[in-house]
């Protein structure tokens, strides 16, 4: 039986992600798009239960920066100087557990949302969530939707409670770990709640197929700084073939980082981690090398679906994965989105990024509570609230 903070690590670091340095470079960027109203900028009732992109529109930091004849260009840095004050943050894959969504059929604008999902993905989301059995849940195709989904269904169990709808309100930046950025983007209002769930019903799908295709593998370093990290990949590296190379793959919080790669080269970074001082490792219960290389077969899919689907601006800062940046620029979004999978997941870096701007308030939306905990890692007084689904 595994210990209390074995199986937190397992579920922590199925969260995980990776982009290519060019993606550095693109924040620069911007995009011709046609002339629009701020409403034409949101997610419609219509289009979906969730209702998030059209609050607060008045003191939203979307604005169409230049006008020429009948189109608009936003510019990439609409957020660059973002200064938030309380924040949106959800999960990704690995927080999922059997018995999530059962709360959220009291609420009908919830329950609405995995009736959507079932026509989208063909199966009963709702009831894998709450019965299971764990095996399928915990699959990469079905634990993306099913995450996705229940995080959003917590924002509208949020909605009713007694001042919910004043804190969606006050909601002045969103991010979320891995697969939790396609929820941030649904919340702020990039695409809708439909289409970001094709995208993320895409992408399970297309980091399994990646992840069947080769041997490899993620293992959790536990009690190292980065800095020792690297130097245990770099020594282990030594050691293998380029096809069984490892990177650090998730940079989750201080004493605790992901690596992944090749099946060899993660059977040489276990047997040498202790010469280097770490407290433990622990192999992850994931399908593959989630954000390296091994990914870049679901890359090509991601980007024509990508492609495919109408992303805008949005309405409020949603911080990358690649970069622990905020973009307002669509076709950034799309290219970052595309190569997360392949890039390290910069999360420790957004924490601190911002605490140290005075985020005042959280509340992580969703299954399980680890970014809660990771937040206390970074800072135990930082204020958390877990809202589930």
């Amino acid at each position: 039986m595994p210990s209390l903070l074995h199986r937190t690590i397992l579920r922590t670091h199925s969260l995980i992600l990776r982009t290519s340095p060019s993606m550095a470079t693109s924040s620069s960027s911007s995009l011709l798009l046609p002339s629009v109203s701020l409403n034409n900028l949101s997610c419609s009732r219509n289009a979906s239960s969730l209702c998030f992109a059209v609050k607060n529109l008045g003191r939203s930091r979307v604005s169409m920066s230049v006008s020429a004849g009948s189109q608009t260009t936003v510019h990439d840095s609409l957020f660059a100087d973002y200064k938030p004050t309380t924040a949106f943050l959800f999960p990704g894959q690995g927080a999922q557990a059997v018995g999530m969504g059962k709360e959220a059929q009291s609420v009908a604008a919830a329950g609405e949302l995995y009736k959507k999902a079932n026509d989208i993905l063909g199966y009963d989301l709702l009831d894998i969530c709450v019965n299971g059995p764990k095996e399928k849940l915990d699959s990469t195709v079905i634990s993306q939707p099913a995450i996705y989904v229940t995080s959003l269904a917590a924002v509208e169990l949020l909605r009713v409670r007694e001042g919910g709808e004043q804190i969606i309100d006050s909601v002045d930046v969103t991010c979320g770990l891995s697969l939790g950025e396609y929820t941030a983007l649904a919340f702020a209002g990039a695409f809708s709640f439909e289409d970001g769930l094709k995208l993320v019903k895409l992408r399970g799908e297309a980091m399994q197929a990646a992840a069947d295709a080769a041997k490899s593998a993620m293992v959790s370093i536990i009690g190292l700084d980065s800095e020792k990290v690297q130097q245990l990949c770099d020594a282990a590296n030594q050691e293998v073939d380029e096809a069984d190379k490892v990177q650090i793959a998730n940079y989750l919080c201080p004493g605790n980082y992901a690596v992944s790669g090749g099946l060899k080269g993660i059977e040489v970074v276990e047997a040498k981690a202790k010469s280097f001082k770490a407290r433990m490792t622990v192999r992850l219960a994931v399908a593959g090398a989630f954000h390296t290389s091994f990914m870049e077969p679901a890359v090509s899919r991601l980007e024509a679906a990508l492609a495919a689907t109408e992303i805008r601006s949005p309405r409020i800062p949603v911080i990358s994965n690649v970069d622990a940046q905020p973009h307002a620029d669509p076709d950034t979004i799309k290219k970052i989105l595309a190569r997360q999978v392949t890039s390290p997941v910069q999360w420790e870096t957004t924490v601190k990024t911002l605490l140290s701007k005075g985020l005042e308030s959280s509340y992580e939306l969703g299954p399980g509570k680890v970014i809660a905990g990771i937040f206390k890692r970074v800072d135990k007084s930082a204020s958390v609230e877990n809202i589930s689904a």
